[in-house]
């Protein structure tokens, strides 16, 4: 799955604009890396999101075409928050 469609889907990101654009100007990383919006996630990927001075860092547990909002949270592990 895209890395766009995937933070679109475990609700990480609210629109897949919004996932595609955070992309395009080096706010994501997948494994240390900076990562396209067409990076394939595979499961034990960790995804880093920069925003402002939050930063996120998930583990891929799970990689699902379509989840319940409810469900969301099962997909990816938070491994660091900083604030």
């Amino acid at each position: 799955m895209r890395l766009d469609k995937y933070l679109k889907v475990s609700r990480l990101i609210k629109r897949r604009t919004i996932a595609n654009e955070a992309c395009d100007n080096g706010l994501i990383t997948v494994n240390g890396k900076v990562a396209r919006a067409s990076y394939d996630v595979k499961v034990g990927d960790q995804i880093t999101m920069r925003f402002g001075a939050r930063v996120l860092s998930v583990e891929v547990l799970v990689v699902q075409e379509t989840v319940r909002a409810d469900q969301a949270s099962t997909l990816y592990q938070e491994v660091i928050v900083e604030a």
